[in-house]
């Protein structure tokens, strides 16, 4: 008799956002003449910038041709988009990386689930609240938690509420942890983590001999120049870090998908006998076992990402999106809303008017004003009372759902 995992029985409810999606498609078949607007979830809506689009050409023609035709690449990733990645994204901030250190992957998404895949069924896991769904329920499949409790939470994961009271900047575990997500800037809240936030965490991490897992898809939506970048401009960081990077929200990977994992060689973990083990190696064991790379005209266009034209190019795009989050912001305001995030991020983080529930308050967006946002207590119990708006979408799109929201709450 083939045996199902018991631990999805524990995930109650779907994946956040096909819940929402199922939801909004329900009311779309019930109100053919809506006209709704999504700035639920947080994919982006704009061309890819034109140096990218030219690199990918260029790569496929060159699949045409039996002298430049390639196969299977290094699962690890071309060492052109990996020299890239040191030159263009972490040299500039100090950080020094090697590129043997950086694997190349379809997604930073797919990367922060299967790398429990190297570490033990016992280890203890804390996350932020509200968190991105993805740290929470690959863990419950992967059984480390116990059952769902009423609020939502896990048995067996150590959660970190970040709220309005304490500046939304996550606490410090009041026990030892093994594994610890910390995602900046932020989703879903848009905020970000000072350097003094980060410098405790490593020097939390190094206390309790704990492994942070820093997923930083966001951090090119940074506009303080004194917010870290990058959890390993914190001195320390290589022993007790896995940084997480992605072309999805910076130069429009959401359909292309690139990303990559950063393991430094000083990383290091414990077996059950108390052998320390060489982190670097197993994943790149588990790498190139289960992944067999990302296709090489992607990553030429991920390496164009890096070059003067596509590294201007990128930024227009990011100044875009950053202006329709400063719309949002402003618009909100202008009504009384109180919000957050929204300045070095993509994402808007209000507290729903009248002190309704995340759910409600979806419904009644959606109905009223005909306006997706996601609800947040969806992203964990510290969420309710939240709501999340996404900035990736048209301008048009973004005025319009400004003046709907005013309408609605004005």
């Amino acid at each position: 008799m083939a045996q199902v995992n018991d631990h999805y029985l524990k995930l109650q409810a779907g994946y956040l956002f096909p819940e929402i999606a199922r939801r909004v498609n329900t009311y779309i078949d019930a109100h053919a003449e809506a006209d709704v607007i999504r700035l639920g979830i947080g994919d982006v809506t704009e061309p890819l910038p034109p140096a990218i689009i030219a690199a990918m050409h260029t790569a496929v023609d060159e699949m045409g041709d039996r002298e430049t035709f390639r196969g299977y690449g290094p699962e690890q990733g071309y060492e052109f988009l990996r020299e890239a990645l040191v030159d263009g994204a972490f040299a500039p901030r100090g950080v020094e990386i090697s590129s043997d250190e950086i694997f190349i992957s379809d997604g930073s998404k797919c990367d922060t689930g299967n790398i429990l895949d190297i570490f033990g069924a016992d280890n203890t896991v804390a996350v932020i609240d509200p968190v991105y769904p993805v740290y929470v329920d690959t863990n419950v499949m992967a059984g480390r938690t116990g059952s769902a409790t009423d609020d939502g939470r896990f048995e067996g994961l150590v959660y970190l509420p970040v709220t309005a009271e304490n500046n939304f900047v996550a606490p410090l575990p009041d026990r030892p942890v093994d594994l610890v997500y910390l995602c900046y800037p932020n989703n879903p809240t848009g905020t970000v983590a000072s350097r003094e936030t980060l410098t405790a965490w490593v020097e939390f991490a190094r206390e309790h001999d704990a492994i942070i897992l820093f997923d930083a898809a966001y951090e090119a939506y940074i506009t303080d120049p004194e917010i870290p970048h990058s959890i390993y401009e914190i001195d320390g960081a290589r022993e007790v870090a896995i940084e997480f990077r992605s072309f999805s929200k910076n130069a429009g990977f959401t359909g292309i998908r690139c990303a990559c994992t950063v393991i430094p060689h000083e990383l290091t973990g414990t077996t059950t006998s108390g052998e320390r083990i060489d982190v670097h190696r197993l994943w790149n064991r588990r790498h190139s076992t289960k992944f067999n790379g990302v296709s090489y005209p992607v990553q030429r266009g991920a390496q164009a990402a890096y070059s003067p034209e596509g590294q201007q190019q990128v930024a227009d795009l990011i100044r875009f999106y950053l202006d329709n989050a400063r719309l949002l912001r402003e618009g909100l305001e202008a009504v009384g809303i109180t919000v957050y995030g929204g300045v070095n991020a993509p994402y808007v983080w209000l507290k729903t008017p009248g002190g309704v529930d995340s759910w409600t308050f979806f419904d009644q967006l959606l109905d009223k004003a005909h306006l997706v946002g996601t609800p947040g207590s969806g992203f964990g119990a510290a969420g309710e009372g939240y709501f999340r708006l996404s900035a990736f979408n048209s301008r048009a799109n973004v005025e319009e759902a400004v003046r709907r929201f005013q309408q609605l709450v004005g």
